[in-house]
């Protein structure tokens, strides 16, 4: 007959840090689970599975991206049309960035990803490509030689931040400001030091800063200094330098 020791042992459960209760204890134990070759294969999509794919993403990112050395994120729209204004600029500015020793990391796309790649690419520098798994994807554009395709968003969002200097941030829409606004946020609350962002063309961008000033400040939601966290310009040599000066080489 079982002790109350014994059933009081069966009633908790302990799984690594997991711990088990009553109704929550599972039968078996997890090297049962590991080795059973029978049963339904539907593991392979449970949260804890997704974990390991999620590992497995940081350690493919980061030993990509390990020995990149001082690189610069350029975001844009990748609905921007070649031989646009927009273009060129995105051009120029992974140019210019590669000749200020930067390589150059985008994500990965067409539009003004692929003009900042294009301007790495053909100026000799290292031009990564961070690509992410869409319905819509087009794969990586043909100027990334340097590339990695994540499944998961904040994955590729963490190397985005982790192994560049600072953002430059051509026009863009919902994806751009998603980056824009979690880099403002990390700088704002110091996550990360010596974070430069440049918003590159003042038509696009001033509504947005606008609003900025006039509703969050004026309304005290922000504070006024939070507004230096980014600057505002049209000239790629002084976003260039604007970026470069604040993160060095």
């Amino acid at each position: 007959m079982a002790s109350p020791e014994g059933a009081a042992e069966r009633d908790e459960q302990r799984l690594g840090s997991v711990l088990r209760r009553h109704d929550q204890v599972r039968p078996g134990t997890t090297d049962q689970r590991l080795l059973d070759t029978q049963g339904p294969s539907d593991w392979v999509h449970t949260d804890p599975w997704r974990v390991m794919r999620i590992q497995a993403e940081f350690v493919e990112g980061f030993g990509a991206l390990a020995e990149l050395g001082p690189a610069i994120s350029v975001f844009g729209s990748a609905r921007t049309p070649e031989g646009t204004p927009e273009y060129e600029a995105g051009e120029r500015i992974g140019r210019a960035l590669v000749e200020a020793g930067f390589a150059v990391i985008t994500g990965g796309g067409p539009g003004a990803m692929e003009a900042a790649n294009k301007g790495a690419d053909e100026a000799d520098g290292v031009s990564v490509g961070l690509g992410i798994e869409l319905p819509f994807e087009q794969g990586l554009n043909r100027y990334v030689n340097l590339g990695v395709d994540f499944r998961y968003f904040f994955v590729r969002k963490t190397c985005f931040v982790k192994y560049a200097s600072g953002f430059v941030v051509l026009p863009g829409g919902l994806g751009t400001l998603d980056e824009l606004f979690e880099a403002l946020t990390l700088v704002q609350t110091r996550k990360v030091t010596r974070f430069p962002i440049v918003l590159f063309g003042s038509e696009y961008w001033g509504g947005l800063v606008d609003w900025l000033r006039g509703t969050l400040v004026a309304q005290g939601k922000a504070k006024a200094r939070d507004l230096e966290l980014f600057h505002l310009t049209d000239d790629v040599d002084e976003a260039v330098a604007l970026v470069t000066k604040e993160a060095g080489v």
